[in-house]
């Protein structure tokens, strides 16, 4: 396959090209933004949910794990606008207290991340929702367990109907 046979889904032109090359409503280029952030997410965190994912290979999700998770968001009658993904394997000082001042998060689920990673002062097991300090937490497998694993799914979907008042 050549460089030329390459297609990207929208949601990732989106993210590459969410900038004009000219902003006349802007005083500074777009490059010249407030470098500030403390992590690189892929999304918008409209909604305030987080999305804690943990990926060697790529810098948020590899392509069959994003499609995946963009298929259960579809579902959630949500879309990248709505979250943020972040990879803890890619950034830095990942504990829930950094995560909650950074991005404000409402509502967490860790994919393939457990609470002691994040520093989450309690332990729970996968799909059990948790409230703690006034958010919602919920543990899964990573995503790549997700695949051709019926009851796996199944357990997440009834998690996230609860989350998400479906």
């Amino acid at each position: 396959m050549s460089l030329n046979d390459i297609q990207l889904p929208p949601i990732v032109l989106h993210q590459l090209y969410k900038y004009s090359l000219i902003d006349l409503n802007c005083g500074q280029a777009p490059g010249e933004k407030n470098t500030s952030k403390l992590f690189s997410t892929l999304g918008n965190n409209q909604r305030l949910i987080c999305i804690l994912v943990e990926s060697n290979e790529t810098l948020h999700l590899p392509d069959d794990q994003l499609s995946f998770l963009l298929g259960i968001l579809a579902a959630c009658n949500l879309t990248m606008e709505d979250v943020a993904i972040l990879n803890v394997k890619k950034n830095q000082a990942v504990t829930y207290k950094t995560v909650t001042k950074e991005l404000k998060p409402e509502k967490l689920i860790l994919f393939g991340v457990t609470p002691a990673q994040i520093a989450l002062p309690l332990d729970f097991p996968y799909y059990q929702v948790q409230q703690y300090n006034n958010q919602v937490y919920l543990t899964a497998p990573e995503l790549s367990d997700f695949h051709d694993n019926k009851t796996e799914k199944t357990k997440l979907w009834n998690c996230l109907k609860q989350i998400f008042a479906i």
